[in-house]
């Protein structure tokens, strides 16, 4: 007989688990009627309460720890972030037989690997949709929908605070540092930005979606990753001129000679779906060999978004659970915590970013007279790489220097960089030469 009931101890009644505890209150009928059993949260583990949320009913510790060690609970939703007290108690709740469910991605990203061992030890699940693009259920796409697929690639905006700030830049020309100011009075960016404009809050997102991609292990630290703070307006309006948006993206490519891991911005053809993924939206593109390109698009933050990954994992275990209870446990699958079974799971070549294959976007200040662009060509072409577009500005009166822009064809960072440097040592060419990958996600 399927269980009646399943507790759930919530450690975080912050913007997401006041959240949850709503959703999971207002919809406890219909939600009831998916998972097979009344799910209902029995104890809070919070330093302080949240006015939007109502929990006079239900037990509240100042002391989240009293919530794993609660007997009674079924399951721990974590939701109080960070790697350091979240950890600890993950694994607590784990050692102690309860399943976990969390949003954290930096736990999943750095710990991952252990926490897992830890819960398949103790014969409990660890379950982390929302860790990923908050309301996008992408976990779940590339561990079932697209179980049938080799993942060739993937791309994705997959940090809001930095797609609204390009979106501003690239929509109404404003600085980087003025659409900052006003992300982080709307709440969208934290007091210290790094994480979000320098692309570690991404990095976290995307080794979790490369390990469910292609089976290996979970390793932050392989991931290279570039932000988005040095962007000019003018190179956001110069893309556009040629055809381009500026996105910073998450890519994770499979290739014959290793695993593509990077973060970085990336101009792409503006009539690709993802280019036009604009505010604090997120947006993931797949690429299997038997569907071919997908796309999965929607809020990647915010209190009830996010909540609907973290019930939707909730309801998965209640399912589990009252399945193992009407078969008395026995002749139950559950989905592979990453999509593979774990001896599937194998340590693999990560290139460099100077193996990176990519086209490239370039500008460059040049003195406004004969000879210079023809320079410039010869370098380009003595190391193979063959340029796909060009635009010269006119100069600006009494300037003797012009802007010139150029896209190339595909080739290997390492070849790009030691021309960049021969051209930008040319006593034509004045200041640095700004360069930005540029992918077709075709």
């Amino acid at each position: 007989m399927a269980v009646k009931k399943m507790k759930i101890g919530l450690c975080g009644l912050g913007t997401v688990g006041s959240g949850v505890f709503n959703v999971l209150t207002r919809n406890a009928e219909l939600i009831a009627a998916r998972a097979g059993c009344e799910v209902t949260v029995t104890h809070i583990g919070a330093r302080r309460d949240n006015p939007n949320a109502d929990t006079s009913n239900v037990k509240v510790s100042r002391d989240i720890f009293a919530v794993v060690n609660d007997d009674e609970i079924d399951v721990v939703v974590e939701l109080i972030g960070g790697t350091t007290v979240a950890k600890d108690l993950v694994l607590q709740a784990l050692s102690n037989g309860k399943h976990v469910v969390t949003a954290n991605k930096a736990l999943i990203a750095e710990c991952g690997n252990e926490v897992f061992e830890v819960a398949r030890n103790n014969n409990v699940t660890v379950a982390y949709e929302a860790a990923v693009a908050g309301g996008i259920p992408i976990i779940k796409a590339l561990r079932e929908g697209l179980a049938a697929n080799r993942i060739e690639w993937l791309a994705g905006i997959i940090n809001g605070t930095g797609n609204f700030i390009l979106t501003e830049m690239g929509d109404k020309g404003r600085a980087f540092d003025d659409v900052l100011k006003e992300a982080q009075e709307l709440g969208y960016a934290e007091a210290d930005p790094t994480f979000d404009v320098e692309g570690i809050d991404a990095a976290h997102k995307l080794v979790i979606l490369a390990s469910l991609a292609f089976a290996m292990p979970l390793e932050v630290e392989k991931i290279f990753t570039e932000g988005i703070s040095k962007l000019e307006t003018r190179d956001v309006d110069y893309a556009a001129e040629l055809g381009y948006r500026i996105k910073h993206l998450g890519i994770a490519r499979k290739t014959d000679a290793g695993v593509e891991l990077r973060v970085h911005p990336t101009l792409i053809p503006k009539d690709r779906l993802i280019a036009n993924v604009d505010g604090v939206m997120n947006a993931v593109m797949v690429w299997g060999d038997a569907v071919g390109p997908t796309l999965y698009n929607g809020p990647g933050a915010g209190s009830e978004p996010t909540a609907s990954a973290v019930i939707a994992d909730v309801v998965d275990l209640a399912r589990l659970l009252s399945a193992a209870d009407d078969s008395e446990g026995k002749g139950i699958t559950c989905v592979p915590t990453m999509g593979f079974v774990p001896e599937a799971i194998k340590e693999q070549p990560v290139l460099p970013i100077e193996a990176v294959e990519t086209a490239f976007y370039l500008r460059l200040t040049a003195e406004d007279k004969p000879g210079v662009m023809s320079d410039i060509t010869q370098i380009f072409s003595a190391a193979g790489i063959s340029i796909e577009a060009l635009v010269q500005k006119e100069p600006t009166t009494g300037e003797a220097t012009v802007p010139v822009i150029m896209i190339t064809n595909k080739t290997r960072e390492g070849n790009m960089l030691a021309a960049i440097e021969q051209i930008a040592s040319l006593p034509v060419v004045q200041g640095e030469v700004v360069r930005i990958r540029v992918e077709s996600l075709g």
